[in-house]
């Protein structure tokens, strides 16, 4: 669908959907690949003492048949929830494809959520099948009475007591499949919201979610597809970013991709990872890429074979952005969405769209606009909600049996994101907050963002997120919550340092009236910050 070109208007000028009126995620990523050129390396997993696992597109489309087939021996209907809950391996992948092609829904779930969190999924989603290791059976066994309609748990760790063993299942099944012809509107995946804000959402996608993401995956990375490219992200595959931002994107367009399941992010066996594997091709959320800072040296750097990286999930900024382009000598492809309508909004330094401090541009296909509270789109330079206009291949069907919430999501065909956003004369936008991060002091409206960026420019400083704490003189101050880095011990006199640097370089309404420095800030499993936990700790 996206032309190879040297400018965004080029490219929106040739652009146009193909959606076909039949389409399942199963058979443009692996059924297709298995029949044309089924030797074509697919997956390459590293495990933890270095050793590979090779996946040819034919072994990979025949282990998802084995797992279509085993769901349908255990009842699983069109429509039904599958839940995954594994780490980054090609069983994630294979239990995706194979419950795409008999029609089910994938539940993806995250290995760091704890019980409560998984439970309330679980329950919420009407999970039918559960897919899992020895982790997630542990936390099973402690919430499993409260899950009536889970009627089989499958682990990749043996069978058990009530559980069947997965290899036990597929060595038993047919490696032959039909896959279902599905609608690109049918459902096919269901992500839940990472909870920043409330109570987490089932977001319910139809098939037509991977052709709706390609165009800004494929800007992101530079035109992904060339000769020699092979992708690698951190970013869970239980996570829409790790699924939809790079596995699948990859896997349609024959892109090999390099897995690894880290228990906790480790950035010099990351560094070790890109070179040891030739990733050419990189997605790595903005908090990694500031971890990965930690541990960057010319040396490291030199060792690499990287053409493109792109970066979403939450603000990226402008200092992360010119460290990258002067430590790696080119750009960072920021990008743009959410879990219901992902891959907007984004840049490409090899179209001639990159600009520091800004998300990018709206993506060919995409209708995005800043908006009122009414939904009259705004002239340039003016504050308000970025939304994206439907319909939209990218954009979810619905908030899993929650109507209203659905409903509430639009103002007209406006979807509003919840984001506050600019776009500027020519056409850039700049992220500013979520709607609940906005921060009101004396009258000001503060974006958490330019002060995070600002405060990561303080050598002393390795992370960092600003909240609003309530003041009876100005409603609310700035407080900023700071991780060092190693070599900075936490003291009044470094606080007052760090707030005055910051006022310095800011305006005297933005800078943090209170530093206070922790250990580790609260993150979701796809690594945002949870500004919610740290707003409640400054109330309290």
């Amino acid at each position: 669908m996206l032309q190879v070109a040297d400018s965004i208007a080029k490219i929106r000028s040739s652009f146009s959907w193909s959606i076909p009126e039949r389409y399942n995620i199963a058979a443009s990523v692996s059924d297709r690949w298995a029949q044309e050129d089924p030797q074509r390396l697919a997956i390459r997993h590293v495990h933890e003492d270095g050793a590979a696992e090779v996946w040819s597109h034919l072994e990979l489309n025949r282990a998802a048949n084995r797992f279509a087939n085993v769901l349908k021996a255990h009842g699983v209907q069109v429509t039904d929830r599958v839940g995954i809950l594994l780490p980054q391996s090609p069983r994630v992948a294979i239990c995706h494809i194979g419950i795409y092609k008999c029609g089910g829904v994938a539940v993806s779930l995250a290995s760091l959520f704890g019980l409560e969190a998984l439970k309330y999924r679980l329950l919420d989603a009407g999970v039918k099948v559960l897919v899992t290791d020895a982790a997630g059976l542990e936390k099973l066994s402690q919430v499993q009475d409260a899950l009536p309609g889970l009627e089989q748990v499958i682990s990749v760790d043996g069978r058990g007591a009530g559980v069947f063993g997965f290899d036990d299942l597929m060595a038993s099944a047919r490696d032959t499949f039909e896959t279902v012809l599905s609608s690109p509107h049918d459902p096919a995946l269901m992500i839940y919201t990472s909870g920043t804000t409330g109570q987490p959402k089932g977001v319910l996608h139809g098939h037509r979610v991977l052709l709706g993401h390609m165009p800004g995956i494929e800007l992101s990375q530079n035109f992904l597809g060339q000769e020699g490219d092979r992708l690698w992200t951190p970013a869970d595959w239980a996570w829409a970013g790790g699924l939809l931002n790079a596995l699948f994107p990859a896997l349609h367009l024959g892109v090999p991709v390099v897995s690894f399941g880290f228990r906790k992010f480790d950035p010099e066996r990351a560094f070790q990872l890109l070179r040891d594997e030739g990733v050419r091709n990189a997605f790595v959320p903005p908090t990694a890429l500031k971890i990965l800072r930690s541990a960057a040296s010319d040396s490291v750097i030199r060792g690499l074979h990287l053409r493109s990286v792109g970066s979403a999930g939450e603000a990226l900024g402008r200092e992360t952005f010119d460290w990258f382009h002067d430590a790696f000598g080119f750009s960072v492809n920021e990008f743009y969405g959410q879990t219901e309508c992902n891959a907007v909004l984004g840049s490409s330094a090899a179209a001639g769209i990159s600009r520091s401090g800004a998300i990018g541009m709206a993506i060919p296909g995409h209708t995005v606009a800043i908006v009122d509270a009414e939904g009259n789109e705004l002239p340039p330079e003016t504050q308000g909600q970025i939304a994206i206009k439907r319909p939209d291949p990218v954009m979810f069907l619905e908030y899993w049996n929650k109507p209203e919430a659905t409903q509430e999501k639009f103002v007209g065909d406006w979807m509003l994101t919840g984001d506050q956003g600019v776009q500027d004369a020519d056409g850039y936008v700049h992220f500013v907050g979520r709607d609940d991060d906005i921060i009101t002091s004396a009258s000001y409206r503060i974006g958490p963002g330019e002060i995070e960026d600002c405060l990561l420019m303080h050598p002393a400083v390795a992370l960092s997120a600003a909240v609003g704490k309530p003041d009876p003189l100005r409603t609310e101050i700035v407080k900023a919550y700071v991780v060092l880095n190693e070599e900075y011990q936490d003291s009044p006199e470094l606080a007052d340092e760090i707030s005055r640097f910051v006022r310095g370089r800011l305006s005297a309404h933005e800078y943090p009236r209170e530093i206070e420095f922790v250990s580790e800030l609260p993150l979701t499993t796809t690594g945002k910050v949870i500004r919610r936990q740290l707003r409640e700790k400054a109330r309290a």
